[in-house]
């Protein structure tokens, strides 16, 4: 067994089952988590996480002898489901839980952004993409796509590189008007094997407000959006959906 302290409401253990192909992710208590003292600290429900079993012979994708950092996982089963009380968007489960390119692509109002972003999974060889998206009763819109690449080596050198600079996304999302380095997000949050860019829309935004977490995970890529109209995208779900997703592809 091996535990893995993080800060944030993200904070898990992760416990070997089995052949050690699954594990079982749950939250430790709140006043073990440091700089997080109390239950009303605006954390999500999220329900108890498993990973899906490996195919026989198979290593985890940070493991030992992994020189490509493969996910043989099921993608599908490696996205963050909804939280408790949230509502799903059950459009973004795809068709047999693969989400078709265009619906992707449909994040991207500007023509030119979205045929750039269109030629360029095209170039990078992408292979699925899954997602999942769900409502709160605090009005949070929550999209997470996990895409899928033949190598890391095309996700570090040809899509992250792309998508992203230290300053500002380079295609905008729907929604964003305009984005700036996320200066809340923790260092002491990062998962090991995961390279993460986070960005928020700064003030004055428009009628809403939207958080942008990007996740380098090997061959997988991660885009995760928050959105609420009429109000601020609270930072504590965003970092724990960020971090939670991210040790689910770690």
């Amino acid at each position: 067994m091996r535990a893995v302290t993080r800060w944030v409401a993200a904070v898990a253990v992760f416990a070997a089952v089995g052949t050690g192909t699954a594990y079982g992710i749950a939250s430790v208590e709140r006043g073990d988590v440091p700089g997080l003292a109390t239950e009303a600290d605006g954390r999500w429900d999220y329900p108890e996480l498993t990973l899906p079993p490996l195919p026989a012979g198979s290593p985890g994708p940070f493991a030992e002898g992994n020189r490509e950092n493969a996910h043989y996982a099921d993608l599908r089963a490696l996205v963050l489901p909804a939280p408790a009380g949230a509502k799903e968007d059950k459009a973004l489960r795809g068709e047999d839980g693969w989400l078709e390119t265009t619906d992707y692509l449909a994040e991207y109002p500007d023509d030119d952004h979205r045929e750039q972003v269109r030629q360029k999974l095209v170039d990078t060889g992408l292979r699925h993409i899954a997602a999942r998206g769900w409502t709160t009763p605090d009005g949070v819109s929550t999209r997470v796509y996990l895409l899928h690449f033949a190598t890391a080596e095309m996700v570090d050198a040809q899509i992250a590189s792309d998508t992203v600079s230290y300053s500002t996304p380079s295609y905008l999302v729907r929604g964003v008007h305009d984005a700036v380095q996320d200066e809340e997000f923790p260092e002491a949050a990062a998962v090991s094997g995961i390279k993460r860019v986070a960005y928020t829309e700064p003030a004055p935004h428009g009628p809403e407000h939207v958080r942008l977490g990007y996740l380098s995970a090997g061959d997988v890529y991660a885009v995760i959006i928050q959105s609420r109209k009429g109000g601020e995208v609270p930072a504590v779900p965003f970092q724990q959906t960020v971090v939670l997703q991210s040790q689910l592809l770690g």
